[in-house]
């Protein structure tokens, strides 16, 4: 059920990049107008990360209640877009707000999961980061079967988002309904800004959050380009279904890598999954073209590999921090991940405006290079 519910309530994440195209025609909205929405909900997103660290919500209040407010809420601000569409400021200021009560979501599903998993962390961690990612990729194949118009969803870009927006209400009622409060909850530590400082003065833990910030600035660049990327291929339902295809193929990346890590360790996980993600970059002038076969593998495999790190790096940097701020490294980390890849998506976009997909791809490498380069403290025999 804690699956489910971070499937669902995280939904939303992504649902206008999944109809931008219908949006953009039915509201004329601009060109670029994808990225500044994307950024609006990573920038609310590192504002309720940091609200909702500071005042300790899912401490003082039962977490689960906390996960139906905010899924509601969030609900609610996703299926205004219907009503507000013509009026941008007030898209992007919805966006901002569906990025900030996510911050009571997925940060508060993975708490609840944690007191529930005290062992096994490691591999529930990769479980709960795949349902993210199905949760992300979720309005692109709700799109996909509203594409003709005569399958299960009405074909219009309104029942996409009207839908996104039940299924999250459904997510924070079945977390109420259905996961208990777990016996060994307690109250985290209040966030110390002196944490912000270990991020960079210790070896280990520098090493694993500065892998992370490399695969932050690949990510949801790589999200919000691919429909772009998509439909140099393919058109209408069977591009949405494509990305869908790709983003979701990141849930088997992180449940994969989850089973791997008892053999080869986190480090090692995190180390192979960026450096196929970085290959894929590094490739994509010469197969954007390729035979469709093809394509369609690499496509699967950046889409696999571009997520499929992100709960190692959780861990490793989890595991690195000093357990008394463990909390508030998270907290700072996630921030300025979100942050970094803010930067990165409005870079890439304008790029993307200006230049073809062969001369652009290859420069969100750069994030994962130099991820590799910081996380080889954590590689050496016996770092673990």
């Amino acid at each position: 059920m804690i699956v489910f519910a971070q499937f669902a309530g995280t939904s939303p994440w992504f649902a206008v990049n999944a109809v931008m195209p219908d949006l953009q025609q039915h509201a004329a909205l601009p060109a670029q107008a994808v990225g500044t929405l994307t950024s609006a909900v990573q920038l609310g997103f590192v504002a309720g990360t940091l609200v909702f660290a500071l005042l300790m919500l899912a401490d003082r209040f039962v977490p689960q209640r906390v996960f139906l407010a905010c899924s509601l809420l969030a609900a609610a601000a996703n299926a205004a877009i219907v009503v507000l569409a013509h009026d941008f400021a007030a898209l992007v200021a919805l966006r901002f707000a569906v990025g900030f009560l996510l911050a009571g979501i997925y940060p508060v599903g993975m708490k609840i999961a944690a007191s529930w998993y005290r062992r096994g962390l490691g591999a529930a961690l990769g479980v709960l980061v795949g349902a993210l990612v199905l949760g992300t990729a979720l309005p692109h194949g709700l799109r996909a079967l509203a594409g003709d118009g005569s399958s299960l969803v009405p074909g219009s870009w309104q029942a996409v988002v009207l839908a996104v927006s039940l299924l999250a209400v459904a997510g924070g009622l079945a977390t109420v309904w259905l996961v208990p409060p777990s016996p060994s909850h307690g109250a985290a530590a209040p966030i110390t800004p002196k944490a912000l400082g270990l991020i960079w003065s210790d070896l280990r833990l520098r090493a694993s959050v500065g892998g992370y910030f490399g695969h932050m600035w690949e990510l949801y660049s790589m999200f919000v380009l691919l429909p772009a990327i998509v439909a140099l291929r393919f058109a209408g339902h069977a591009a949405s279904g494509w990305s869908f295809a790709a983003i979701a193929a990141g849930a088997v990346g992180c449940v994969g890598g989850g089973l791997l890590v008892s053999r080869i360790g986190s480090a090692r996980v995190a180390q192979v999954q960026l450096a196929t993600s970085c290959a894929c970059c590094l490739a994509s002038p010469w197969l954007l073209g390729a035979p469709l076969p093809v394509f369609v593998a690499w496509l699967l495999l950046w889409g696999a590999t571009v997520s499929g790190d992100s709960p190692q790096f959780s861990a490793l940097t989890a595991r690195n921090a000093p357990a008394s701020v463990v909390g508030s490294v998270l907290t700072f980390t996630n921030c300025i991940g979100f942050a970094i890849s803010v930067v990165s998506i409005e870079l890439f976009v304008r790029a993307a405006a200006h230049w073809p997909m062969p001369l652009v791809l290859p420069w969100l490498a750069l994030g994962p290079l130099a991820g590799l380069w910081m996380l080889r403290p954590l590689l050496r025999p016996g770092a673990g």
